[in-house]
């Protein structure tokens, strides 16, 4: 290249690097706060203009200008918070091309609520959401004044007044009233709340049933007075119908006229067929497959059919279920099933078929069911599953039940998939009407129930408990599945499923009369989902009062999987002569 050329490019990279240099050197200012804890520190630094310069360019007259400002920024940015007279020192030094603030800041004494005043209409006062809203703001009382909480009680309270129907309500005085000198503030908020709404005509589009069917979901009648919490009720039991894969409420509130305004509920149809299938492992059961159709609506009038077959190593299962809603906006419904049952436990075999028919329906929020059975079958108890039938000991049984039963059930939870806050309870009774077309009479009641909590954030305490007892004037003639056992992942681990429960002559386990099991586990979550576990089950199954109860404990390992909360315990025996050892269980499925 010739020499000339090479001095042009010489020339050319000297002076791009000398306009480079001063863009890659950089004077900015570091901001420390100190005096105040968070939210404090955090609404200083925020409100300090000083902290838009940590990362640009700024000359020594900005930053001095802006040092100035610093106090009365400090000052304003803490008045949201009730302090009206903080005191702002500060400290300004240069260190090589950056510069450091210091700012120490004394908050002083905050500003008190020391009187409120609400004005609203006696009638909308009196509904019970908009005096708890009404509460809330009144609470505000003898506390520091803050801006956040002042706003978020007084839009609950406006809130609450457009759930309930006041959809033309206007907040007509606003006004807080701040005593610098005595430390007071006065509140004053009053409302014009208008007229108090009704339900007009509930229109749904997009259904693939007549509206007359879909009205069994409505909770509420034409000329009701609106409630948004009914409208989330409508919403939640149309979503519950698995009939729709959109479902949108909508309160036409722009159409509304003559204090009446109607309901446009938008719906498309969900997938119509349903098939699912997929392996499964519980210690209980063995590893299976299991497999289903499910019909989410057979015809117009919305019946459903499902069915469903289990192949595991321990447990075979073939059912079916026809369910017709019934009219109505309780969510009744007429159910009929049957199910064949080949199980195969550490101390019984049985096969049985057992025909269902019942109705359930939503009653005070609990799902109450009342119905009959037919269940027939033939079964061998007191038998490990390697055993010949003609093992001493081993008793066998054929009969046929026909028995009423009803349950009620209910469960509650913050989060169905993770629970924080919840519990559920089931009830259950059955008895034969004498000797009626049955092989024995008896009469059976059982309850169970699960309360969980968390604490300390990454922990939950998890109470389990079971009760049960039958009356019967043939115990030799109930299947296994209508006696008593315990043990098992769902029981007291530390024993096999089915395990424990009165022997007859020979030493086999046969099931008992009655029922009681507790249960206690801790569980302690190190990464959002991973977690451990310590556990401790008492109880047993025996007859009349000889309780004896069995107690197990152990640890597990709990993974919030893609597929739900799995759970791997490993149990022990305390202080049983005749149980050693450890036993594995595995749970797949939800909390509740």
């Amino acid at each position: 290249m010739e020499p000339y050329r090479m001095r042009q490019i010489h020339r050319y990279l000297s002076l791009l690097l000398l306009l480079l240099v001063p863009a890659l050197s950089h004077a900015g200012v570091q901001l420390v706060v100190d005096g105040v804890n968070d939210p404090l520190k955090a609404a200083v630094v925020a409100g300090v203009s000083l902290s838009q310069y940590a990362a640009r360019d700024v000359s020594e007259a900005q930053v001095h200008r802006l040092y100035d400002r610093a106090d009365a920024e400090a000052g304003a940015a803490l008045r949201p918070y009730g302090y009206y007279d903080a005191h702002i020192t500060g400290k300004i030094v240069q260190a090589g091309k950056d510069w450091r603030i210091s700012l120490h800041v004394t908050p002083g004494e905050p500003v008190k609520v020391t009187s409120i005043d609400v004005k609203l209409d006696p009638a909308a006062a009196a509904l019970k959401p908009i005096r708890d809203a009404r509460r809330g703001i009144e609470k505000l009382k003898g506390q520091r004044l803050d801006d956040a909480g002042y706003d978020a009680a007084r839009d609950a309270l406006n809130n609450a007044l457009t759930a309930n129907g006041y959809l033309d309500a206007k907040l007509t005085v606003r006004r807080v009233e701040v005593n610098r000198g005595e430390r007071s503030a006065a509140i004053h908020l009053a409302w014009d709340v208008g007229r108090r709404y009704r339900y007009g005509q509930v229109q749904f589009e997009g259904s693939q049933f007549q509206p007359n069917f879909l009205q069994r979901y409505v909770p509420f009648k034409t000329g009701d007075y609106f409630d948004q919490n009914q409208l989330l009720s409508l919403q939640q039991a149309l979503n519950s119908a698995d009939y729709f894969s959109v479902v949108n409420v909508i309160p036409e509130t722009d159409k509304a006229k003559d204090g009446v305004v109607d309901i446009k509920v938008e719906l498309a149809p969900a997938k119509r067929r349903i098939y699912t299938t997929g392996l499964f492992v519980g210690t209980d059961t063995g590893v299976g497959v299991r497999g289903g159709v499910e019909y989410r609506w057979v015809n117009s009038y919305g019946h459903k059919w499902k069915n469903d077959i289990v192949l595991a190593q321990r447990l075979k299962t073939l059912s079916s279920q026809y369910t017709i809603p019934l009219p109505g906006d309780n969510q009744r419904s007429l159910n009929f099933g049957a199910t064949f049952r080949d199980a195969n436990t550490v101390t019984s075999q049985s096969r049985t078929l057992e025909l269902v028919a019942n109705e359930s329906e939503l009653w005070h929020e609990w799902v109450r069911t009342v119905g009959v059975h037919a269940l027939t079958g033939s079964f061998d108890v007191g038998k490990t599953p390697n055993e010949p039938e003609s093992t001493p000991g081993v008793e066998h049984g054929h009969s046929t039940l026909f028995y009423a039963e009803g349950s009620l059930s209910r469960k509650v939870a913050d989060n169905f998939d993770f629970v924080h806050r919840g519990w559920s309870l089931n009830f259950d009774a059955r008895s034969t009407a004498n000797d009626l077309l049955s092989t024995a009479r008896f009469s059976e009641i059982t309850a169970s129930g699960k309360w969980i909590r968390s604490f300390w954030r990454t922990n939950r305490l998890i109470l389990r408990g079971d009760l049960g007892h039958v009356w019967t004037n043939h115990f030799d003639a109930l299947p296994p599945q209508l006696r008593f056992f315990a043990g098992g992942d769902q029981s007291i681990r530390g024993y096999p499923f089915q395990g424990i429960g009165p022997e007859n002559t020979y030493g086999r386990v046969i099931g008992g009369n009655s029922l009681v099991i507790g249960s206690a586990t801790i569980e302690h979550y190190f990464t959002p989902r991973w977690g451990i576990a310590t556990f401790v089950d008492a109880g047993n199954a025996f007859n009349g009062t000889n309780v004896h109860p069995k107690i197990g404990t152990g640890i597990g390992v709990r993974w919030r999987s893609p597929v739900g909360m799995i759970r791997v315990d490993v149990g022990t025996p305390i202080n049983d002569a005749q149980r050693h050892g450890v036993e594995l269980h595995l749970v797949i499925g939800p909390d509740l």
